[in-house]
């Protein structure tokens, strides 16, 4: 018997070996029709439900077995389907999903048949609300892409058809009007209303009808009754100038709130400074878009906190009972040479997935009609993807959406039914006006509904923002979140979309309900924020967090928090636990800068001194505490606690000069520098792109997802801020 019991184990056990032997390791390219590589595609296998994506030079790699059936996806292109066979590797191109038809082009050499991208199918319905050509092809065929030059004017907008060369403004396509070669700012003059068909031509079709003029593609426009057919250049010049005369376009109607940049503050006369942690980081991926589109960054939507905690860290984990360490440095500053920058670091404990808290997950999202752009509604479903990807059985999604009203259009789920979750969000359309209010109400009632105690409850909003809640819409909405705040129900924001998106709604949903906040404008993004960082950002190990630091006079003349405009706080609010703060996720970092004037030190930033007081007098004490900077305290309550808890440090008067930092201090402050010159800051002294990047790259470190390298590359392309 007891032999018997040993063949059966090892019959088990050569099994199981045999199993685990057939999963290996799949991996290939993802490319386009032109053999470039597409960057975060979707990669499925249908067996084992396992997921990936490409990185930056389209490269995946999957587990897979023989028979397993790969799906491969990406928004504008066809899905692809691959089985897996004898080979380790599988390269895939993904064919564009926009419907090609068949025209006649006229030329001067005679007539040519050639394949077109169409973007002329419902061109009539969208003619009237189109401002410029330009605006008419955006979003209408699949690797294009069209960018404004200039914030009010656009003579010559930016259009590139993604094809043999790489997307750059420098790869502007040819334009054709009625059988005659343009220029692109006589293009952005025709008169929309005049035009009867627009089509794209690219690649070999493009060259073999217009040879090596066409290698960048060719955009087609026929006009009403053949306006511009047979004019010389000089003729269809003048008769456009005529006609319509460059127009401004409409102003911008994306809403962000207006702050004051923090000023030097004395602590002799103001001793504590007191803020609420910040980790969202919805301003720099904003930021992005705007740059990555050429357009000017409006000074509003740069919050300078957001863009340092876009970034990670290299800080310890924590080693006590406290859920986050504290770090501190003391450097010299980069943009003004007297003066010092002291760094103030957070880390989460990072927690393992399995042992996290079950999930209670309401997906609220916005299907009103503005939502219908390809970056918002379409790159929405696949952002939720990625984040259905990541649950586990024992959590659970409900979605709740709203237009004209607010529905349930699925049932709290398991997270292992991820193929019904999923075909819910695929039915998803856009119609309708914006009734966020009853939205927020059925979202925050099915989440109590379904509430886990001691688990993970919470609201994720994606919407662009352009919503209405009561009649005075801001101050309704507030007053609605932090009534739902107190359900015990976290709330996450994710915001999409230009041109009309509300980030001032967005910040204070995020600020006023237990929540964080990220603005997705790509792909890549949603797979940062809810893939590759889905524990910190959806499972909170801290909220209600507070800092706040008492300098020491006799080493510091004056200090300014640099960001946290909106976040900071009165010193009594420091130990009143009614007041909200920020929450910190599982694995997050928080990090947070202040500018010091040293004492003795003259500045030109320093306000003159008031004279003394005859009632009021601050004193400092007769010990000058010569080895301390300052003294930091943090408040914070466990995710379901009501009651917080303190931590002291003391920040040793010790600094070290910028070449003998730490790259966490280099990086961290190059791009604190970077978010104060794009806000046209008048308290740095420097504003040189050139030091920037220097310092950025001395400090690229820990960079193996190639956002800090990135972020260089912005900041050598934004040289218009000079």
């Amino acid at each position: 018997m007891k032999s018997l019991k040993l063949i059966s184990s090892a019959i088990a056990m050569l099994i199981c070996f045999v199993s685990m032997a057939q999963e290996r390791t799949i991996t290939g390219i993802v490319s386009d029709e032109t053999s470039q590589p597409i960057p975060g595609a979707n990669i499925t296998n249908q067996n084992s439900k396992k997921t990936a994506q490409t990185d930056w030079n389209g490269k995946y790699s999957i587990q897979a077995q023989k028979g397993d059936l790969l799906i491969f996806e990406y928004i504008g292109y066809k899905t692809q389907r691959q089985k897996v066979q004898n080979s380790n590797t599988i390269n895939i191109k993904l064919i564009a999903a926009t419907q090609t038809l068949q025209e006649v082009v006229v030329v001067g050499y005679g007539t040519s048949t050639a394949e077109y991208e169409s973007v002329s199918s419902d061109y009539t319905e969208k003619r009237k609300a189109n401002k410029s050509v330009a605006q008419s092809l955006q979003g209408r065929a699949a690797g294009l892409q069209i960018s404004s030059n200039n914030q009010y004017y656009t003579p010559a907008p930016s259009v590139a058809i993604r094809g043999t060369a790489s997307v750059s403004p420098k790869n502007e396509p040819m334009y054709i009007v009625d059988g005659t070669a343009i220029k692109a700012d006589q293009m952005a003059k025709i008169n929309p209303n005049d035009i009867d068909n627009v089509s794209v031509l690219k690649d070999t079709a493009a060259t073999s009808v217009y040879g090596s003029k066409a290698a960048n593609g060719v955009v087609v426009i026929s006009t009403k009754n053949e306006l511009y057919k047979n004019l010389s250049e000089k003729e269809l010049d003048k008769k456009l100038n005529q006609i319509t005369p460059i127009r401004p376009v409409e102003p911008t109607q994306e809403d962000y709130d207006t702050f004051v940049e923090n000023a030097f503050e004395s602590p002799k006369t103001a001793p504590l400074s007191t803020f609420s942690i910040d980790v969202d980081n919805a301003s720099y991926t904003n930021i992005r878009r705007f740059l990555n589109n050429g357009q000017e960054v409006p000074k509003d939507a740069v919050r300078v906190e957001e863009m340092v905690n876009f970034f990670k860290y290299n800080y310890p984990q924590p080693k006590n009972e406290h859920p986050f360490s504290i770090n501190t440095e003391v450097s010299d500053s980069p943009w003004n040479s007297k003066n010092k920058i002291l760094k103030i670091g957070l880390q989460g404990k990072n927690i393992p997935t399995d042992d996290l808290p079950a999930s209670n997950l309401v997906f609220l999202i916005d299907v009103s009609g503005s939502m219908s752009d390809m970056n918002k509604l379409p790159l929405l479903k696949q952002s939720m993807k990625i984040l259905v990807n990541e649950l586990r059985s024992k959590d659970k999604v409900a979605i709740v959406v709203y237009a004209g009203a607010a529905g349930l259009v699925l049932a709290p789920t398991s997270g292992d039914e991820k193929k019904t979750i999923i075909e819910a969000l695929d039915k998803l359309e856009a119609g309708g006006s914006t009734a966020g209010g009853a939205g927020i109400e059925l979202a925050y009632k099915i989440a109590a509904e379904n509430f886990i105690k001691s688990g993970n409850n919470r609201v994720i909003l994606a919407t662009d923002g352009d919503f209405n809640v009561g009649s005075a819409s801001n101050s309704d909405m507030e007053k609605l979140i932090e009534e739902k705040r107190k359900t015990g129900v976290f709330l996450t924001c994710l915001g999409y979309g230009m041109g009309n998106y509300k980030d001032s709604k967005m910040e204070i949903l995020a600020d006023k309900g237990n929540g964080n906040y990220a603005y997705i404008d790509n792909i890549q993004e949603a797979n940062r924020f809810l893939g590759k960082e889905f524990k910190g950002s959806m499972f909170a190990i801290a909220k209600d967090v507070k800092i706040q630091i008492e300098f020491n006079p006799k080493q510091i003349q004056a200090y300014r928090l640099i960001g946290y405009e909106n976040r900071k706080l009165r010193p009594e609010d420091f130990k009143n636990d009614a007041i909200d703060a920020g929450e910190l996720g599982s694995n997050h970092t928080v990090t947070a800068l202040y500018e010091i004037i040293p004492a003795g030190v003259k500045s030109d930033y320093l306000n003159v001194q008031p004279d003394d007081l005859k009632y009021t007098k601050t004193e400092t004490n007769p010990n000058n505490y010569s080895s301390e900077l300052a003294t930091i305290k943090f408040r914070y309550k466990k995710p379901d606690g009501d009651k917080s808890i303190e931590m002291v440090q003391v920040i040793d008067n010790k600094s070290v000069s910028l070449e003998k930092s730490s790259d966490d201090m280099k990086f961290s402050s190059a791009v604190a520098w970077f978010g104060l010159k794009l806000r046209d800051s008048k308290l740095i002294a420097d504003k040189s792109s050139e030091e920037i990047v220097k310092l950025a790259k001395q400090g690229n470190s820990n960079d193996s997802e190639g956002y800090k390298a990135e972020f260089i590359r912005l900041v050598e392309g934004a040289k218009q801020y000079n």
